[in-house]
C-alpha cells in the first residue's frame, strides 16, 4: 500500500499543486486496496490522517503559531505532536491551511468508504460460544471460519484493559495456534475438549466461534474485524 508520511504537509516542497498530487496518488492507492476489501492498514492510516487534519483545522491558533513545522514525534494514541519550526513566512502558512481544507473532505470520503466496508463485513459475522462459557472470558480461544469452508483457524486470545484519565479501553491480543477441519465427528465442541486436554493451563477455556458469511481477505480484513467484534461480544455478555 502506498503510504502518506505523517508530516506530508510540511516535508519537501511546500506547494499546493505538488501536495495535491501526493495526496491524490495516496488516495488512488487506498481506493485500490478498498476495492479488494483490504481494509488494513488502509483504514487505520486514513483515521490517523483525518484526525490530524481536523485537529489542525479546529485549532487555528496552533496552525498559525506553530506551522509550518516538521513532525519530530507523534503520539498515535492521543495525537499529540512535537514540532520543529522550518519556515516562518505567511505565504507558506496559507498554502498549508488551504491544503488542510482541501484534504479533509477527500480523506473523509475515503474513510467513509472504508467504514461502510468494515460495517458490512462485521454484520456478516456470527459469533457464538462453544460449550459452557466460564466466568473469566479474558483468555481463551477464537475459532475463525471463512465462508463456505470446513476449515477453522484457531487463535488464542487475551483481552487486556487499559485506561487513561477519562475512560477505560479493552484491547485484544491474538496468536495463531493451528488450523483444523470441522466434520461430523470433529465438531467445535470436540475441538475445545481436545485443546483443554492439550493445554492444561486453560482447563475450561472461554471459546467462541466466529463464522464469516462473506468472502474477504483474512489478514487485511477478516481477522482484525473479527478481533474487534469478539471484544464487543465479550463486553456485552460480561456487562
Amino acid at each position: 500500500m502506498k503510504t502518506l508520511s505523517p508530516n506530508w504537509l510540511t516535508e519537501h516542497l511546500i506547494d499546493f499543486e505538488y501536495k495535491k498530487y501526493v495526496l491524490l496518488a495516496y488516495l488512488q492507492g487506498i481506493r485500490q486496496e478498498l476495492s479488494e476489501q483490504k481494509l488494513y492498514p488502509a483504514f487505520a492510516d486514513l483515521i490517523f490522517h483525518y484526525r490530524n487534519l481536523c485537529h489542525l483545522r479546529d485549532n487555528k491558533n496552533l496552525l498559525y503559531d506553530n506551522f509550518p513545522q516538521r513532525i519530530s514525534h507523534a503520539d498515535f494514541e492521543r495525537l499529540k505532536m512535537i514540532y520543529k519550526n522550518i519556515v516562518e513566512d505567511d505565504e507558506t502558512m496559507h498554502v498549508i491551511e488551504d491544503l488542510v481544507h482541501y484534504a479533509i473532505p477527500l480523506i473523509g470520503s475515503a474513510l467513509e468508504e472504508a467504514r461502510e466496508i468494515y460495517d458490512y463485513i462485521e454484520q456478516q459475522l456470527e459469533i457464538s460460544p462453544v460449550g459452557i462459557t466460564p466466568l473469566n472470558t479474558d483468555r481463551g480461544y477464537m475459532f475463525l471460519s471463512k465462508a463456505k469452508s470446513r476449515d477453522t483457524i484457531i487463535y488464542t486470545y487475551h483481552i487486556t484493559i487499559f485506561e487513561d484519565l477519562h475512560e477505560r479501553f479493552r484491547g485484544i491480543h491474538t496468536a495463531y495456534l493451528e488450523t483444523a477441519s470441522i466434520t461430523l465427528v470433529q465438531t467445535y465442541e470436540q475441538l475445545k475438549l481436545n485443546l483443554a486436554r492439550r493445554f492444561a493451563q486453560l482447563p475450561n477455556p472461554a471459546t467462541f466461534a466466529v463464522i464469516a458469511k462473506v468472502e474477504c481477505p483474512l489478514e487485511e480484513a477478516l481477522l482484525p474485524i473479527a478481533r474487534r467484534a469478539l471484544v464487543k461480544h465479550i463486553s456485552r455478555i460480561a456487562a
